[in-house]
């Protein structure tokens, strides 16, 4: 399973990020993504997920109405646009991949393969 992140960078606040998780064939096919995200001093949280079969789509109440993860199948990629950016959104975010059940989804035992984080820092 092979993962890799990008796209993190500085923004001020309002503004708009997208992040890109490239995932191999294998991976983009059979797989969830799902973004995670831990800022210093904290643990890591859910942010968003797109399930491999139904593509259905799942955020942390946090970012809903402000996030969007979507697959890109041509690219075998999946992306997380980040709009209304605040400086609580200030992180390190990872991609990670993983098979596990509906429950599992939003916490980060539910998966195991992970990308090595990119930085979005959102200044006010």
């Amino acid at each position: 399973v092979q993962l890799q992140a990008s796209g993190g960078g500085l923004v001020q606040a309002g503004g708009s990020l997208r992040l890109t998780c490239t995932a191999s064939e294998r991976t983009y096919n059979n797989y969830n993504i799902a973004w995670f995200r831990q800022a210093p001093g904290r643990e890591r949280e859910f942010v968003a997920a797109v399930k491999w079969d139904s593509n259905r789509a799942y955020y942390a109440d946090s970012v809903k109405d402000r996030f969007t993860i979507s697959r890109r199948s041509a690219e075998k990629t999946v992306n997380l646009q980040m709009n209304s950016l605040k400086p609580e959104d200030s992180a390190v975010y990872y991609c990670a991949a993983g098979r596990a059940i509906l429950s599992f989804l939003r916490v980060p035992d539910g998966y195991n393969a992970w990308g090595r984080g990119t930085l979005v820092t959102v200044s006010s």
